[in-house]
């Protein structure tokens, strides 16, 4: 069985709370499931700060001294979820988001790969969960270096 953060039901229950959910409520159980799996999926390629908590462990959390998965991390997830039913395609938005001028006469776009959103960039195809996945992220511009005798 492949492992997920949060559950169906719990999913519901955010939903349930939540303004402009419908995609989720209109989908079935099926589909529900597997927006979970590609959402754990996609924070699970994200470069956390800490270790993992047990290094058995399948998923990323929990880490360090933690025994629970952040809710910040159970929210991320939704928020994918829902946006890969809503039909985000990561691959999509990443070749059309390069995007740095365009003209309305003449129908002109110039295209930089490099200017893009982080969160696409990232694989994660919602910016609510950009933001809260940001904190659990390291530090790109931070290096640790560990001696090993």
């Amino acid at each position: 069985m492949v492992s997920i953060y949060g559950t169906i039901a719990l999913a519901d229950t955010y939903f349930g709370e939540r303004l402009v959910s419908g995609v989720w409520e209109n989908s079935i159980a099926g589909d529900r499931t597997k927006a979970l799996i590609m959402a754990t999926r996609a924070v699970d390629r994200l470069n956390f700060a800490d270790e993992k908590t047990d290094s058995d462990q399948e998923l990323q959390f929990p880490r360090g001294t933690d025994t629970e998965i952040p809710a910040d991390i159970l929210l991320a997830v939704y928020e994918c979820a829902i946006s890969f039913l809503d039909g985000v395609d990561i691959d999509l938005e990443q070749e059309l988001l390069g995007v740095t001028s365009d003209a309305y006469s003449g129908a002109r776009a110039t295209y930089d790969p490099a200017h893009r959103l982080d969160h696409f960039r990232a694989g994660i195809p919602s910016s609510r969960a950009w933001q809260f996945l940001m904190p659990y992220l390291r530090d790109p511009q931070e290096v640790t270096i560990r001696r090993v005798s």
